[in-house]
């Protein structure tokens, strides 16, 4: 193995670790020890790469926001079939599933605060990065005309924040609250009070992309006719 691949194979594997110990133990309970320990490398590794547990947080808090930057960037329907609403459906299930199976990304909301990350390291706050994506994506669907006349995109933003932070709290201490039924009973409530007449019909709450942690690929958004497993009617 090549000096630069066998590196770049040790960083992930100390993310990893560091990630699965901060969200077992807590941040602070975490030794460098013990992560170094469970990546299977030597402390001397460890801090080669990372110089302090802060560094090794603020490591994971980038990854992390890395995936979520993957798992919100996939191709939006086009209106006819949901656009934005449905997006907005869908990476609301793949950023549940992804909490529930991929523990740097569950590590990167954990460290959101910002308390485990060292001075003039850069805070990744991935709460506010979904805010500012379901903000965005609910403010598209107005303007794409998939809302309801009476139903203004901000309130729309706001219980789908409220109710997915929820779960995701939630599913720190039972993880059914991160399966995929518990939110396709959200959006089944939800979607009829919000949705366009002429949208509703294709709307799928249970979500039309595959979830990310099988490692499938992601949905391309382009759908050729509504998919009738869970239709709405008006």
């Amino acid at each position: 193995m090549a000096k630069q691949e066998r590196a770049v194979r040790t960083r992930n594997a100390l993310i990893e670790s560091a990630a699965e110990l901060f969200t077992r133990d807590g941040f602070e309970l975490a030794s460098l020890a013990g992560i170094s320990s469970r990546a299977g490398v030597s402390n001397g590794a460890l801090h080669f790469h990372f110089a302090s547990k802060a560094a090794l947080a603020a490591a994971v808090g980038r990854a992390a926001a890395e995936r979520f930057d993957r798992m919100t960037s996939a191709e939006r329907p086009l209106p006819q079939y949901g656009g934005s609403l449905q997006a907005l459906v869908d990476a609301s299930h793949a950023l549940l599933d992804g909490l529930a199976h991929d523990v740097v990304l569950r590590a990167g909301f954990d460290l959101s605060d910002g308390s485990a990350v060292g001075p003039g390291e850069p805070r990744e706050d991935l709460y506010a990065r979904w805010r500012e994506w379901v903000e965005r994506a609910a403010a598209r669907a107005g303007r794409e005309a998939l809302l309801a006349g009476d139903v203004q995109p901000r309130d729309l933003a706001t219980a789908v924040v409220g109710a997915t932070v929820g779960f995701a709290a939630l599913g720190g201490h039972d993880g059914r609250w991160l399966g995929r039924p518990t939110l396709t009973r959200f959006w089944t409530l939800l979607l009829p009070r919000v949705a366009s007449g002429t949208v509703r019909r294709v709307l799928v709450p249970a979500g039309r992309r595959p979830e990310a942690a099988g490692g499938t690929p992601p949905f391309t958004g382009r759908v050729p006719r509504p998919t009738p497993a869970a239709p709405f009617a008006p």
